[in-house]
């Protein structure tokens, strides 16, 4: 039979046992998924693209009526990057095409204005049709 004083002690221990456990997570900040695209060469455009499809996904710009090879982006994983400000179609507009390998589908974004000290989050996710796009 157990003590009756011995009860709060143990619920005390179990108390800070899992603030022990917790406090950790008070202290653990993680970066905010936009602030590591801010630092961008100069004059150029961040994309960030994160791909949660697990097929790698080759990303196109669509500007000025041309289509232009971006790179490629690994099955569920995130790649930033650098446009060259000619990607940029007239009125700074472009559109982004993602095509992954092995697939006939395909992410077509909307008309993207950007300007100067923006940039593009892309996130492909495994049904491409359900894919968004923003500019920060």
């Amino acid at each position: 039979m157990t003590h009756p004083r011995s009860l709060p002690a143990f619920r005390t221990g179990t108390v800070v046992a899992a603030l022990l456990c917790v406090a950790p997570a008070c202290f653990w900040h993680r970066k905010a998924a936009r602030e590591a695209a801010l630092d961008v060469p100069e004059a150029e455009i961040a994309l960030r693209v994160t791909n949660h499809n697990f097929l790698d996904v080759t990303v196109y710009a669509i500007h000025n009526g041309q289509r232009t090879r971006v790179g490629t982006v690994t099955g569920s994983s995130s790649q930033v990057f650098y446009l060259p400000p000619r990607l940029l179609g007239l009125g700074r507009e472009i559109q982004l095409l993602g095509d992954p390998i092995g697939s006939t589908d395909f992410a077509l974004t909307e008309t993207l204005m950007v300007q100067p000290g923006q940039y593009i989050e892309w996130t492909l996710e495994t049904d491409l049709r359900r894919s968004s796009v923003g500019v920060y």
